[in-house]
């Protein structure tokens, strides 16, 4: 990530189960390695299942703030954005993460941060795509959850993630079989693929610039498929 010029604000969006708050995890530590400060804020109140929240203890061991719903890793369906999230994107002392609801309904939440986001124009926006999973395996399937996003938060897409993978079935093989797909949705949507993610192992086994190898949160290995027979990170 040396040659990555990065934005104050990083935002993490995609499909269900595309791995974005895995991301946004490891992108905010990464940060926070280089020595950055970083925030990180989990905006995702439509998963109840793979929080930014199940890595606060690593977050907090690493120095990171981490700021989530009240309610999050709870029974609670609806849990409310805390206040400090408007803090976070209002002021400029130091990078800010966050990690957005899967497919339109969960960036409907975005929304409330949009204009001042878009008066800063310091702002990365990441389409996160795993081109395994159900509804964005194709490239057009792809572009339209990328739209249905953008329309629902009003913000546009800045940059994509091949974060591709079978779960713990991921080789190097797998991901280099979505390559060709990641370079026709650049070409298509004109933005760039900044890094293809995965395992230190997948990515052992792969070459280039822009790898960007990931821990997993501890619950990504409790699930060893899901409902489609696909496991995911």
């Amino acid at each position: 990530m040396a040659d990555y010029a990065y934005k104050r604000v990083t935002l993490f969006a995609g499909h269900y189960g595309s791995g974005k708050t895995n991301l946004a995890v490891n992108f905010a530590l990464r940060l926070k390695e280089e020595g950055h400060p970083v925030k990180i804020a989990d905006l995702d109140i439509v998963n109840p299942y793979f929080r930014t929240k199940d890595s606060a203890k690593r977050l907090q061991a690493a120095g990171i703030e981490l700021i989530s719903p009240a309610f999050a890793n709870t029974n609670v369906d609806l849990p409310a954005l805390p206040a400090q999230v408007y803090s976070l994107v209002e002021r400029r002392d130091s990078f800010a993460v966050l990690d957005i609801g899967g497919d339109d309904r969960g960036a409907y939440a975005l929304g409330r941060y949009r204009d001042q986001l878009l008066k800063e124009q310091d702002f990365e926006m990441v389409f996160v795509v795993n081109f395994y999973r159900p509804l964005t395996r194709s490239v057009d399937e792809a572009i339209d959850v990328m739209r249905e996003i953008e329309g629902a938060c009003g913000m546009p897409f800045t940059a994509i993630i091949n974060n591709s993978n079978i779960g713990n079935d991921t080789t190097p093989q797998t991901v280099a079989a979505t390559f060709d797909k990641a370079a026709e949705l650049s070409e298509k949507t004109g933005l760039p693929v900044i890094f293809t993610s995965g395992t230190q192992r997948v990515l052992s086994g792969l070459s280039g610039e822009n790898l960007f190898p990931l821990h997993l949160q501890e619950k990504y290995f409790d699930i060893k498929e899901n409902e489609h027979g696909e496991g995911n990170f």
